[in-house]
């Protein structure tokens, strides 16, 4: 597989990273619109082409699939022209910043009928890919109630940079830089944290939103600071089971950290997902008259970009898809107006 990659920021690196170790991949090319970080990127990962547009790469046309890493509100118009180039893409979360626009990509790219993921990057826990096995087998019995969180803290602390100062961080609290805020950056993470991990769709939703003040008059520089911080979430699931989903950037001592707790009637599940490692645990059988919790070890998984790599160098279709991805986003986009209207909303 001859891959290309889309965007050369801080995210590029992980791609290229993961890619350059899977056997029958070859990274041929990448684009970028900034002279000076395509060419530093480049150099680091030793990229011989290098290209400052997209249509100077499909000029060049030497490549099968892409890794779209460009910046959210640019998903959109680069993958449109590589779906209609025939062209494989695994592209980054969120897959658009609004529904119509992830709808379109999503009937692209099946018209094209070409591999098309999105890098849900949570897919790649092992203990959530077995807690899904064991809900669907029937282990927990019909679920029941889940709750799911994903807890940052870049806004109280320093670990990840100054957000006060850096523009990496700075335009994530900036609708008019193309931010959807907390909601829109990690909230598609614990939604399909959720959905994934309790085997089962969301068909309703209501959200609160809340933008906390940051600075003087919301602004720092040419950034009005209008993007959600912090949501809490009310959702109904398609089977039946009650959720509560929430997320924040303010949260202090939690630097990178998701948690699911899916409970059924005839056990409880939980996933627990930070930079320190992750452990699934279950309380079941006789277990759950004690409320006794055990630690449940789960072998590793693949990763998006292997399945990714696998899918095209096969044919064959792999999730997380563009359509998931893009049910997804109709969930957020409920969700925003749902705080407006403040009214439940059926996805």
């Amino acid at each position: 597989m001859r891959l290309i990659v889309v965007g050369t920021g801080g995210m590029a690196k992980n791609h290229v990273e993961h890619f350059a170790r899977i056997p029958g991949v070859e990274i041929v090319g990448a684009v970028d619109t900034d002279a000076t970080r395509l060419t530093a990127f480049c150099d680091t990962f030793d990229i011989r082409n290098r290209f400052s547009s997209l249509d100077e790469a499909l000029a060049w046309n030497e490549f099968d699939a892409v890794t779209n890493v460009t910046p959210d509100k640019a998903h959109h118009p680069t993958t449109l022209p590589l779906l209609v180039a025939g062209k494989h893409v695994l592209c980054e979360k969120p897959l658009a910043e609004n529904y119509e626009k992830a709808l379109e990509m999503t009937e692209a790219a099946e018209r094209a009928g070409v591999v098309n993921m999105v890098n849900l990057t949570y897919r790649n826990v092992a203990q959530l890919q077995k807690a899904r096995e064991m809900v669907i087998s029937g282990e927990i019995g019909t679920v029941k109630h889940v709750e799911a969180s994903y807890l940052q803290s870049w806004l109280v602390s320093r670990a990840w940079g100054d957000w006060r100062s850096e523009s990496k961080w700075l335009w994530r609290l900036s609708t008019g830089h193309g931010s959807n805020g907390v909601l829109g950056d990690i909230g598609i993470h614990i939604l399909d944290f959720a959905a994934y991990g309790a085997a089962t769709d969301i068909d309703h939703v209501f959200a609160r939103l809340k933008t906390f003040n940051k600075a003087p008059d919301e602004r720092i520089g040419e950034y009005t600071l209008d993007a959600n911080d912090s949501f809490s979430m009310s959702v109904d699931f398609a089977n039946g089971a009650l959720g509560v989903v929430h997320a924040s950037r303010w949260a202090t001592g939690h630097l990178n950290e998701l948690k699911l707790r899916i409970y059924g009637e005839r056990g409880g599940l939980e996933v627990s997902h930070s930079p320190n490692g992750s452990e699934l645990r279950g309380c079941l059988g006789d277990d759950t008259e004690t409320a006794t919790w055990r630690v449940i070890e789960v072998p590793p998984v693949l990763t998006n970009y292997q399945r990714f790599a696998e899918a095209v160098m096969t044919g064959s279709s792999q999730d997380p898809s563009f359509r998931h991805a893009a049910n997804l986003q109709r969930v957020l986009d409920l969700a925003m107006v749902t705080e407006t209207e403040r009214r439940e909303l059926k996805v």
